[in-house]
């Protein structure tokens, strides 16, 4: 391949794979500063759902919750997923076959070489984790793989 189709490819992923702070956060109903959220978040929270880091697998505690409620943003308690729409992936991380429509926005980064499905609150723009099409066939065929420490449990009344 020709050095400047290399550079030219190599500046585009690179292009694609930066996401300005500036543009993500326009497009999110609650918006606080970066101080705002480490005041609010643990090291590990803040680095996972404002840096979009990942949590290591099997270390949340909601992975092998199955008890009726909601998972909610741990940043904003919007809702995001219910228990019902919850599987064992095997994964390590909690994963559901569907978002609650309209509460997760989507977006496409290339971090590890390759596009991939990012999800985010939809009202606070906290990193999730990522939507893969390896989950249930029987339901919806999606694997919604979502950091535990984004999320908070509130169980059915």
């Amino acid at each position: 391949m020709p050095y400047k189709t290399l550079l030219f490819f190599c500046s585009l992923f690179f292009l694609m794979a930066c996401k300005s702070e500036a543009q993500k956060k326009s497009t999110f109903k609650i918006q606080k500063s970066d101080a705002e959220w480490k005041m609010e978040l643990t090291d590990l929270e803040y680095y996972v759902m404002r840096k979009e880091g990942t949590e290591p697998a099997f270390s949340s505690p909601l992975d092998k919750n199955y008890s009726s409620g909601t998972y909610v943003c741990k940043g904003c308690e919007s809702p995001l997923f219910l228990s019902s729409h919850k599987f064992n992936s095997g994964s390590g991380w909690p994963s559901f076959d569907r978002e609650i429509k309209g509460n997760v926005a989507f977006s496409v980064d290339y971090k590890m070489g390759i596009a991939r499905t990012e999800e985010q609150c939809a009202s606070c723009g906290a990193h999730l984790g990522h939507v893969f099409n390896d989950g249930p066939k029987k339901t919806t065929g999606k694997r919604h793989c979502i950091n535990g420490i984004a999320l908070k449990f509130i169980p059915k009344k």
